[in-house]
Parts: structure tokens; sequence; C-alpha cells
């Protein structure tokens, strides 16, 4: 359910349930977790693309794990939390292709890598408001101007590749060389000025969406577990 392929400094991540256009299941939340505490350990690695296997990015959360007892709650909470903090915590560039739709949490996975580009018939959005979740305005903080996170985040609006360009989300379009072109560009800077960059955008971040972050987690656990 989820690749990791070296491609000189770069390590390609894939999603790859494109029979359930890549939603996160707790073993592929439990996967991810796994996969990027060991790139970050790894010193051959300078860059992250991570896309999707398919038609699309990822649909979000999978749904059709929701419920159950309160073993498989907390591994509900635990799973999400290990992937959404290590992605967001990652300590090295990543770049997002968005290959077709980031719905909901494939979303908020998307805003929490550094750069992103999409295809052009890719669609971008936190519909699941409409099923009475809140989307994770942590993430939009993440990559978004203030203005653009509330707008999304309060009306649940799915954006076009072509809008989402223009309102900054995207830095292209394009086809999957130009997103892997993109990290071939970042890695092949300096490591150590790459990996201060990074920090510098993390210490940034605590006190603003990191922050907003675990609150996130606060308010799940509370919800789930009571």
């Amino acid at each position: 359910m989820l690749r990791v392929e070296p491609d000189g400094p770069v390590a390609v991540v894939t999603l790859d349930r494109p029979e359930k256009r890549n939603a996160l299941s707790i073993e592929l939340r439990e996967a991810l977790a796994a996969a990027f505490a060991e790139l970050a350990a790894d010193d051959a690695v300078h860059c992250v693309l991570l896309t999707g296997a398919g038609s699309a990015f990822c649909a979000g959360m999978d749904v059709s794990q929701f419920g159950g007892d309160r073993a498989h709650k907390e591994r509900l909470v635990s799973s999400s939390v290990a992937c959404f903090d290590t992605v967001a915590r990652f300590p090295k560039p990543m770049v997002a292709y968005l290959n077709g739709p980031a719905i909901a949490g494939g979303f908020a996975l998307a805003l929490l890598c550094d750069v992103r580009v999409a295809a052009l018939e890719a669609r971008m959005g936190f519909p699941e408001l409409g099923r009475h979740i809140p989307p994770s305005y942590a993430a939009a903080r993440a990559a978004l101007p203030e203005a653009l996170a509330r707008e999304l985040c309060l009306t649940g609006r799915v954006l076009s590749a072509g809008e989402a360009r223009d309102r900054g989300v995207l830095a292209d379009i394009g086809g999957p060389g130009a997103a892997l072109g993109l990290a071939q560009q970042i890695a092949a800077a300096p490591p150590a000025a790459t990996r201060e960059v990074k920090r510098r955008i993390l210490l940034a971040g605590e006190s603003s969406w990191l922050a907003l972050l675990a609150d996130e987690t606060a308010q799940l656990e509370a919800a789930l577990l009571g």
C-alpha cells in the first residue's frame, strides 16, 4: 500500500491503494509514519516526492474504518497522529505531486508538504465539512494565506488546479516529470543548507500551524476517546 523508491537523492513515496483512491487506512497511515521516520534518518535522501498511484492523489481518510470498539478507536487516533505529525515535522524538503484529486485528509497531507505540483485534472479541498467533520485548519495554515485558509475550511469549496495555482496553493501545473524535476532541483542544493531552511520553517510553525496541529490532535482524542 506504500512504495518508497530512490531516484538519486530524491525518495519517491507513492500511496498505493488505487482501488480505494489512496484513502488513508489505519495501515497506510502507520506505514507512512514509519517510512518518513526512516527517510528522515537516511543521509542519502535530500528531498522527498510524495504522490499517489492511479487516478487520485488521496481521497482522505478511509471512512470504512470509522467506529468500532475502544481499542480500534485508539488505533484510529494513534495512527492519525503518527502519520500527520511525522509528515508535518519532517526535517527535509518535501514536494507533493497531486496526480489527481486531493480531498479532505489527502489535501491536508499535500498542504503539509513544502511545495505542490499538480496535474491539470487535479482537484483539491475540504468537502468533509459537509459531513460535519471540521477540516484541518492547521494544515491549511501551514501552506496558505490566512484568508484563503479560512475560506476553504469554512466553505468546503473544492479548487481546480488552475485556481489553486493562481491562488498560490500550487507552484506549478504539469506532469510527473515537472514534480520530479522540482524535487531533483531542491535535492541538488547543498543538503545542509536546505535542512537549515526546513528547520526555520518548522521553527516558525511552532507558534502557529504546529501549535494548531497539537490542538487538533487533542480535540480528536477527546472526540473519539472521551
